[in-house]
């Protein structure tokens, strides 16, 4: 098997082992779906990427690189974490961007990432489902979150690849207090984001105080229901919904990763034209060679 570059980056935090861990594969061609899929699964990560060349309409698009992007199980046609730690990885490794904009091709299309100094922010793509959720989906789980549901204040679609649905409770204490039924919630991929303090306002007492709301995500992992650390795709639909309900300021931050010991900040931003930005830091944990 030949050698191929290999590093293992944390997403959404500048202190290792705090975020969400990605395995990115340099260099991805020549890798079947199959030998993609196998490794990711070995891993034992949320998700694994392996790095390509633009394809031939991607390129004349403005494409930088293609990205493959993969979750125990099945290939994603778009992921936030991967996507932010793969460009990490890519610039790392000496890629250049042709533009402004780092742009990467994946299973949705293209994708911009900009940077700001250490920190990379991707722009959100568009919802392909938006919406209240069935009132069905919103019973279920709420049945499945354990709790009542009056509990569930809000919620909506927030399909934007991954098929989430997104639940707001009336509190981060009841976000955190969760525990799952993952036998009710089989299949279903749910986002959970509760208000943090007071919403919209970044404070400088604590680091808690900078935090807006709370969010957790779970998801049909290898041994039934999982939770990711911090989901990139997952706040770039919430921000979508809540902003756009005016749930949420146009400026955020997102606390992710609690009730796993993890620390993740999502830097939420709506510009000027409307376009919404999903930022974090990212950092390299282990770096090497891997036998694929």
């Amino acid at each position: 098997m030949p050698q191929r570059a290999f590093k293992q980056v944390d997403v959404f935090t500048a202190v290792p082992y705090r975020g969400n861990p990605l395995a990115v594969v340099l260099d991805g061609t020549g890798l079947s779906t199959e030998q993609m899929q196998h490794f990711t699964n070995w891993t034992n990560l949320s998700e694994a990427t392996f790095l390509l060349p633009p394809s031939d309409e991607g390129r004349a698009q403005g494409a930088d690189y293609r990205v493959r992007i993969f979750c125990p199980g099945r290939e994603l046609p778009f992921a936030g974490h991967p996507t932010l730690g793969s460009c990490h990885a890519w610039l790392q490794a000496g890629g250049r961007p042709r533009g402004e904009h780092v742009v990467q091709e994946c299973g949705i299309g293209l994708v911009k990432l900009r940077r700001a100094g250490d920190r990379l922010a991707f722009a959100a793509p568009p919802l392909r489902k938006s919406g209240p959720l069935p009132e069905a989906d919103v019973a279920l789980i709420a049945r499945g979150l354990g709790i009542a549901r009056d509990d569930i204040v809000n919620h909506a679609w927030c399909d934007n690849g991954p098929n989430w649905r997104g639940v707001m409770l009336r509190s981060a204490g009841q976000v955190l207090a969760l525990k799952p039924d993952g036998a009710v919630l089989s299949g279903l991929d749910i986002g959970v984001v509760g208000p943090r303090g007071k919403v919209g306002v970044v404070g400088s007492r604590t680091a808690d105080d900078e935090c807006a709301f709370e969010v957790r995500a779970f998801f049909p992992g290898n041994n039934g229901m999982a939770e990711d650390p911090v989901t990139g795709s997952l706040n770039a639909a919430l921000a979508q919904w809540l902003i756009g309900a005016g749930l949420a300021p146009a400026s955020y931050i997102a606390s992710q990763g609690t009730a796993l010991g993890r620390a993740g900040r999502v830097h939420v931003e709506r510009d000027a034209t409307g376009e919404i930005w999903i930022g974090g830091d990212s950092v390299t944990c282990i770096e090497g060679t891997v036998q694929l």
